[in-house]
């Protein structure tokens, strides 16, 4: 009989140059699904990346600092307990200027994927 559940203890860590850790527990890199993906993210203070238009859905929780998004010219502080829901289209640009770590989890339905997400 198939089990009904995925436990995760060894999410994939994805390469970055920028100092953020990416911490995907399901996904397209870690176990080769595509229906969504969720990581665990820490963005050092400083960090920032290019403007991109992802092909999906995606809701970020913030755990601890906090963060800056460009949502279609329009600047979101996202503080620690608020969560956000990013629909695919919207030409977005997520970044770090404060003085803190900011700490968060990603889910994207469908999943993240290099292909999907359409940086600039």
């Amino acid at each position: 009989m198939e089990k009904k559940f995925i436990l995760q203890n060894k999410p994939f860590v994805v390469p970055t140059t920028d100092g953020k850790l990416i911490e995907e527990h399901f996904g397209n890199a870690s176990n080769g699904q595509s229906h969504f993906s969720i990581a665990h993210m820490i963005a050092p203070p400083g960090w920032s990346e290019p403007h991109q238009t992802p092909e999906f859905d995606e809701v970020t929780i913030m755990i601890s600092g906090k963060k800056q998004i460009e949502i279609d010219g329009e600047i979101i502080e996202l503080q620690a307990g608020e969560t956000i829901l990013i629909k695919a289209g919207a030409r977005i640009r997520y970044s770090n200027p404060f003085d803190e770590p900011a700490n968060y989890w990603s889910v994207c339905v469908p999943a993240f994927s290099p292909e999907s997400v359409n940086r600039e």
